[in-house]
């Protein structure tokens, strides 16, 4: 699981540190040299987007080798870089070469306003890798008539399009018209509206000719509750009926995204040979191996030996993980992060990680659904290297991992913090405007001025160390993804949050030194409830629900304790200029229905309880306010900041002796679209259609 930006993000360092931040393009190149305040971290700004960009410290403290291989693996990210994108659409590659041709070769005016909503809608599809929102789901509009795009598609290089056998630049035009422009063509990418077809509604590439009813049933005569070490089925694949016959067309060399995964393997292969130890070496043979053989037993292998190399300085999360994308929660986005240790700031997550049997002992929850015995657990602040498919432009701040509970149980998992992303998001985030705002009280302004950033992180921290890995399901009770279903994410991450809301606080924390007052847990309260209650409304269009799953959990939370407490007023909505804030007045009572809330939600998840999850999401976690909504809009437009947030990664360039990587240099390019075309030029592997 994963704490995003975005993402997810998937939970935003609690969006405060990423839904608040502006600015304006600058400087269109700057040098690997630049540090500290000099560095600009924000390229760009549009739409509801802003594009940032971040360093890399200490890469010039690995060694030779690990450079090598930090290199190879960054390779072997970028080449899955249009599975995502096929993955999200079927339409989406097609689209992408259509709009590059036409950037890098109309010869028209550039000048125009249509030119300039034309670039801005291209580099949405580029930031949500797609032409559906990458938070929302919805399809992204153009800002610009249909016509004009035919006459840019005929005012470019007919050689650059990807046409169709005897197909003209006219005909893809015309196709491509009402992907792009009719609002009831492919018109969310995920549907999560438990009233429709939750397969047939969405516009990813996950399946073809199968309802929702069909694909349930296919895997649940595959599953077996009674099995130990379930498998996670249809992770890697793509659900289809042909001849009237449901399959598996699998992703894997030799299958569905062959080209691509074969070059990934071929990076993977020489990170193999310069590995930093025997355990890393084997886990990376494992993914190689499932690359190849599409076996998810043999992808299970390689996450339990990916978890028991717990001593190497770089490491990689490569393959398809994050179930998100599917409204069923079976299939999984492809996403590569590279990254390594960063020893001193590890120092705080580790301390987390070693009270994990304390954490699990004294939790709210049930103690039938508390585990016995917490194992292997690990924690580790790092610095990213780079980011490949469903993590970037849009980033994790934290991540959890593997997904399989029962590998989670029995072998452990991996936490990781996002170091210089956050330093990033917090550089930007100082003059946003969004904490005052927002927040009533100057004592919780100056609060969140002096410790919010560290109850940010901790927040992340104990979310991804101690939240996901913590609580067991019941025996005999399947897998969150086939109990609770479209509502198992976002109860997953209202779990894991409500475990780092419930211990901030705790003078635990204290005790093992990772702050030095509760001050920290009172920060953390205050910009939760107002990012959950006020804040993210930002990022819903008027007149539409919540859809997104780590938003969800966000609203739910927030409106179920603010309810719960009403009678003693914990927290209270109150108005004062026409302007509505919500308060914290009693930050025990909060901790409690904290407390009360994540045992209920437990005993969801561990019993399989489909109607109650149901009944808290859709009943505090979906509806908005339209009154409020429009409040919080005006509010935040006046601040000319945007919600959404990402980044240009770095560019990494080998330095060779006799054909072999005996150093790597870093590059910071200011520029996205540059990068957008470069990688276009660079990682493009798969077919338009697949």
């Amino acid at each position: 699981m994963l704490t995003r930006n975005v993402a997810f993000m998937a939970l935003t360092a609690v969006l405060a540190l990423t839904a608040c931040r502006g600015g304006e393009n600058k400087d269109r190149m700057q040098s690997a040299t630049q540090t500290g305040p000099q560095f600009k971290y924000l390229a760009e700004q549009f739409a509801d987007l802003k594009v940032l960009r971040y360093q890399i410290p200490a890469f010039e403290q690995l060694s030779p080798q690990q450079k090598a291989l930090v290199y190879y693996l960054y390779e072997a990210g970028l080449s899955g870089r249009d599975i995502l994108w096929d993955q999200n659409c079927k339409y989406n590659l097609t689209v992408r070469h259509s709009l590059e041709n036409i950037v890098r070769t109309y010869k028209g005016d550039r000048e125009s306003q249509n030119w300039k909503d034309f670039m801005v809608y291209v580099k949405r599809v580029w930031f949500s890798n797609g032409i559906h929102h990458h938070y929302s789901n919805n399809k992204i509009m153009p800002g610009f008539p249909a016509e004009y795009f035919a006459e840019l598609a005929e005012g470019s290089d007919p050689a650059g399009f990807p046409l169709q056998d005897g197909e003209s630049v006219a005909q893809l035009a015309a196709r491509l018209t009402p992907v792009l422009f009719d609002p009831a063509v492919a018109a969310k990418r995920v549907n999560l509206d438990s009233s429709v077809d939750l397969v047939t509604s969405s516009a990813n590439n996950f399946y073809e000719g199968v309802t929702q009813a069909e694909a349930e049933a296919y895997y649940k005569a595959k599953m077996n509750p009674q099995d130990p070490e379930p498998v996670s089925w249809g992770l890697n694949s793509k659900l289809v009926k042909e001849n009237g016959q449901i399959e598996e067309r699998v992703w894997k060399v030799g299958g569905m995204y062959g080209p691509a995964i074969e070059k990934i393997v071929f990076w993977l292969e020489k990170a193999a040979g310069v590995a930093e130890n025997e355990s890393q070496r084997k886990a990376l043979e494992a993914l190689i191996q499932f690359y190849r053989s599409g076996d998810l037993k043999q992808f299970d292998q390689f996450s339990i030996l990916w978890v028991e190399d717990s001593t190497a300085t770089v490491d990689v999360i490569n393959g398809f993980i994050e179930t998100y994308g599917d409204a069923l929660g079976f299939r999984a986005t492809y996403e590569s992060l590279v990254y390594f240790k960063d020893r001193e700031s590890t120092r705080r997550m580790e301390a987390i990680a070693g009270q994990a049997q304390w954490f699990e002992d004294h939790s709210p929850i049930l103690d039938q659904h508390k585990k016995k015995k917490v194992t292997g657990i690990s924690g580790r602040v790092v610095a990213v290297a780079g980011e490949a498919g469903d993590v970037t432009p849009s980033t994790p701040i934290g991540i959890n991992l593997p997904n399989a509970n029962w590998i989670r149980t029995r072998y452990g998992s991996k936490s990781i913090t996002i170091s210089n992303l956050v330093h990033a998001y917090d550089e930007v985030a100082r003059t946003s405007g969004v904490l005052e705002e927002f927040n009533l009280r100057p004592e919780s302004i100056e609060r969140q001025r002096q410790w919010g950033d560290l109850a940010d992180n901790l927040h992340t921290d104990l979310h991804e160390v101690i939240g996901h890995a913590s609580g067991q399901i019941n025996p005999g009770v399947g897998q969150p993804k086939e109990t609770l279903k479209n509502y198992g994410s976002t109860l997953e991450e209202a779990r894991a949050d409500l475990v780092a809301l419930y211990y901030l606080p705790d003078p635990k924390m204290v005790e093992i030194g990772v702050i030095s007052t509760p001050e920290v847990g009172k920060a953390a309260y205050d910009d939760y409830i107002t990012n959950g209650l006020l804040v993210q409304l930002a990022r819903v269009k008027p007149g539409e629900q919540i859809e997104e799953a780590h938003m969800r959990n966000r609203a739910l939370v927030c409106r179920w304790v603010l309810e719960k407490g009403a009678p003693d007023k914990v927290v209270e909505p109150v108005t004062q200029d026409g302007k509505t804030y919500y308060v914290v007045n009693d930050y025990d009572k909060l901790r409690v229905l904290f407390g009360a809330l994540l045992r209920e939600i437990q005993r969801i998840e561990s019993e399989g309880d489909y109607t109650g999850g149901q009944a808290l999401v859709e009943n505090y976690g979906v509806k908005v306010d339209p009154a409020l909504h429009q409040e919080v809009l005006a509010r935040y437009a006046k601040l000319n900041i945007a919600p959404y947030s990402g980044f240009i990664n770095p560019l990494l360039k080998p330095v060779l002796q006799d054909g072999n990587v005996v150093d790597v240099q870093v590059e910071y390019p200011e520029d996205f679209t540059a990068q957008m075309l470069y990688y276009a030029d660079t990682y493009s592997f798969l077919p338009v259609t697949n």
